[in-house]
């Protein structure tokens, strides 16, 4: 175990299993359990989802693992978590590792990050980013997401309809006009100064800056239609233009059948993320 300090000053446990060319994974490599692996599980996540991917592709590879984002809910930086800061927090991941050219894998907005982070720094070897097009990306959509999230971060409760394990529900479809939203301020201020950052962000003009080998995957069915109080937003990541992307050097799966939250599930990730990487780093 290692640990990272970042830009803010926190601290973050770093983890590092296998052996072979280094991959960097923002993922959290403990399992969650009891109740926190039930609600997990009502929501269709593995809770042992950051492990099960971080173990098999330790087979082949040096994973590097950490929780970005449960660090940031526990520290958050409401003023500071910017593409810049983001990617010097990587970096000095990587360098608490002993790690000096390695792969990066990130889901969501934290491929989104991986992003960011190839575009200041010649030290990747490959990128792969899960559940967010690298071309044409929603960042004034997800703009205006989290800054309806902060927003209400600071209204009254409002009645909600949590998923339990009887009652599975998923982000892709769950009702979004009557969840509360249980983050505080600063959890959800930090995402607005993310996405204020990116609200400019001309993906396609960054493409020419991408030097090392590239993929990513989207669900087909990746679809999240916010309801009045998100101001009618719909953020698509499933609506990819699949032959743009390819002609701007990415290697593109779209799985068909499968939302947000199913597409980032091991079972779906590792049969078209290992091969790829091997195929990218040449183990």
């Amino acid at each position: 175990m290692a640990e990272a300090r970042l830009h803010d000053g926190t601290t973050i446990d770093v983890e590092i299993l296998g052996r072979g060319p280094a991959l960097l994974m923002p993922v959290n490599p403990v399992p969650a359990t009891g109740s926190n692996a039930e609600e997990l599980r009502a929501w269709g996540v593995d809770p042992s989802l950051g492990r099960t991917i971080m173990e098999e592709l330790a087979s082949k590879f040096t994973v590097v693992a950490f929780d970005y984002e449960g660090h940031r809910m526990a520290s958050p930086a409401p003023d500071t978590l910017t593409p810049v800061n983001i990617a010097s927090d990587f970096l000095s991941v990587a360098d608490s590792a002993g790690i000096d050219q390695f792969a990066y894998y990130g889901y969501s907005w934290l491929a989104v990050c991986g992003l960011q982070l190839v575009l200041r720094t010649d030290r990747l070897t490959a990128l792969a980013m899960g559940g967010f097009p690298p071309l044409n990306g929603p960042y004034r959509a997800m703009l205006q997401v989290t800054e309806a999230t902060h927003r209400m971060a600071s209204e009254p409760p409002r009645r909600t309809s949590p998923p339990t394990a009887s009652q599975p529900a998923s982000p892709d479809d769950f009702d979004w006009n009557s969840i509360d939203i249980a983050l505080t301020e600063a959890q959800t201020r930090q995402f607005v100064t993310l996405y204020r950052a990116l609200s400019d962000f001309d993906d396609r003009k960054a493409q020419e800056h991408i030097r090392c080998p590239r993929m990513c995957f989207v669900g087909a069915e990746d679809v999240i239609e916010y309801g009045d109080r998100w101001g009618g937003v719909r953020v698509a990541p499933g609506d990819l233009d699949v032959d743009a992307t390819r002609l701007a050097g990415w290697h593109v799966e779209v799985l068909d059948g499968l939302n947000h939250t199913r597409a980032m599930q091991p079972a779906n990730v590792l049969p078209i993320l290992k091969p790829w990487l091997e195929n990218a780093v040449g183990v």
